[in-house]
């Protein structure tokens, strides 16, 4: 009975001293798992996709905490406050993603680039992780031996509808009409099954594609960064100040080397890989 009238006589006081200060107790419980902003206060709700790749997920399980983006997502949540078993993950598209409008979580990570048009119907977090893209392409390819942006619009593309590799491979090598998959599995198969030349696509999904995926597959080249293109960032329904609590618990990560560690041991690139720049 004790303990009742304790934790009662807390919170009473907890409300008188939140009035005293002009503030509400809700306010009093921000940047906590008690945050009456989240979608579901005391949990943090992550969207990704289904299914979920290395190396940035793994086993197509976010909840295992393997893989850079799953690993990142729990480092997060402890920064923020969050055991790891009040993490709950919930499925969409890209397209999903990247659409305007309510969302049913918190933030969503998949490997979503941070443009301006983006920016214009959705709230990112500060960036992450800034990767470079890659040529992937099947032995023999006459992508093999380009050298120079002109060598590579003479060639067959696929890439991911609404996906930075497309507007890369359209704007800033200049291919008219790459072919367009839905998803990555449709991709991959027409590169095995040469209907298109080359593959444009982030470099750590390039190493997974070409270590496990289509092992026949190999890295032509590395492209010059988009300038349009800021890096991964974590999406947010526009508007939602969630965001600024986020980007407080990123600039830890990072000034604690915690995603150069995850960096390293997920996202190694070999340092000898043809970069072609224009």
């Amino acid at each position: 009975m004790s303990v009742n009238f304790s934790l009662s006589r807390g919170t009473m006081v907890l409300a008188a001293l939140c009035a005293a200060l002009g503030i509400g107790t809700a306010h009093a419980q921000d940047q906590t798992v008690d945050d009456a902003r989240l979608f579901n206060p005391g949990t943090l709700t992550v969207a990704t996709s289904d299914p979920v790749f290395p190396p940035w997920m793994m086993d197509n399980d976010p909840s295992n905490g393997e893989g850079f983006e799953s690993a990142f997502i729990y480092a997060l949540a402890d920064r923020m406050g969050f055991a790891a078993e009040d993490v709950v993950w919930v499925r969409e598209t890209f397209d999903q993603a990247i659409a305007p409008g309510a969302k049913n979580y918190d933030f969503g990570i998949q490997q979503i680039s941070v443009t301006e048009d983006r920016s214009a119907i959705a709230t990112f977090s500060d960036v992450y992780y800034q990767p470079q893209k890659a040529v992937v392409a099947m032995p023999g390819s006459a992508v093999e031996d380009a050298t120079s942006f002109a060598d590579l619009r003479e060639v067959r593309w696929g890439v991911m509808i609404g996906t930075t590799d497309l507007d890369y491979v359209e704007d800033i090598i200049g291919v008219d009409q790459p072919a367009v998959y839905n998803d990555q599995v449709g991709l991959f198969q027409a590169l095995q099954g040469n209907q298109i030349d080359a593959v444009a696509t982030e470099l750590p999904t390039a190493l997974y594609l070409t270590a496990v995926q289509v092992p026949d597959a190999t890295i032509a080249a590395i492209l010059t960064p988009d300038e349009n293109d800021y890096g991964h960032g974590l999406i947010f329904e526009q508007g939602n100040d969630l965001v600024d609590w986020v980007n407080q618990a990123i600039a830890e990560l990072k000034s604690e080397g915690v995603i150069d560690a995850l960096v390293a041991e997920y996202l190694i690139a070999d340092p000898d890989l043809v970069v072609i720049t224009e």
